[in-house]
């Protein structure tokens, strides 16, 4: 009998479910919670590098594919930013400390810190939840400073409100040696008394200059406008990376769900630069 290569870019604890234990929840927004999630025995599940996912499970309910938010330099433990918008994200958002999920994982590729990114000046673009697989990257390269130059982070949302992990940006990123924040929200808000406006829009009114490597993570919408007004500034698409794991299902390339032309967004991203995603059928 042959050998069986269906699975052979994965370990079996990649593909085994382990328990995890949820050990604190931060509500966020008004349907975003933080999950932060330890082993039975303490510490992290696996190890991963920033811009993978992993599954998560409520058994008997569902499983969902989410980004890993947290840095691979925590050792404690690991965190997921979950928008509640569906039956397993509305049970999860129930759960409450100390409750059980499943994880496995880690799945896919990751942004490209070690190699390309090293270096260089980055700007983050995040738009709404987009800024949860941004996070990882983001506190990567902040424990990772002497790595990377100056660090430029535009985020936007709907409203103040809708800010997520807004205490992190203020006390920790706000305050960091060669990094700039920059905050949006779409409308007029009373008590918010920084920029109005939609993300792409806010990037061209700062006019960033093009020596810097973008990672862009937010809607499809706000993603399209962005790299336009990129490309308008003078940046080429591969000075530029997004993220597709909205498009994942199983992780292993077998459902087809992720399937894009010769591609499968789980096993070959879900992080792609924007020369690699022109290369694909319009079809994301």
């Amino acid at each position: 009998m042959s050998e069986c290569t269906c699975h052979k870019n994965y370990t079996l604890d990649t593909l085994i479910p382990q328990v995890g234990i949820i050990t604190d929840i931060r509500q966020e927004t008004p349907d975003v919670k933080t999950f932060r999630v330890n082993a039975p025995e303490g510490g992290k599940l696996f190890e991963h590098m920033p811009g993978q996912c992993a599954m998560v499970c409520a058994p008997g309910v569902s499983e969902g594919m989410f980004s890993i938010t947290s840095s691979p330099t925590n050792k404690e433990y690991q965190e997921f930013s979950i928008k509640k918008c569906g039956i397993l994200t509305d049970y999860l958002h129930s759960l409450q400390v100390g409750d059980e999920i499943t994880v496995r994982g880690p799945y896919g590729n990751h942004f490209p810190v070690e190699t390309e990114l090293k270096g260089k000046n980055l700007l983050f673009i995040a738009g709404g939840i987009g800024l949860a697989p941004l996070r990882s990257v983001i506190n990567y390269v902040l424990d990772n400073r002497e790595n990377y130059g100056t660090v430029d982070i535009l985020y936007g949302s709907r409203s103040a409100d809708d800010l997520v992990q807004l205490k992190e940006i203020q006390e920790v990123w706000m305050k960091a040696e060669g990094v700039n924040v920059y905050l949006t929200i779409d409308r007029e808000q009373e008590g918010w008394d920084g920029h109005v406006g939609f993300v792409p829009t806010y990037l061209k009114e700062i006019g960033f200059d093009t020596d810097k490597v973008a990672l862009v993570c937010g809607p499809p919408i706000m993603i399209k406008f962005v790299l336009a007004g990129l490309q308008e500034m003078g940046f080429t698409k591969e000075q530029v990376y997004t993220t597709l794991e909205l498009r994942m299902k199983c992780g292993v390339g077998k459902c087809g769900r992720c399937n894009i032309g010769s591609k499968y967004v789980c096993k070959d991203g879900p992080v792609f630069r924007f020369d690699e995603i022109d290369e694909l059928p319009n079809e994301y």
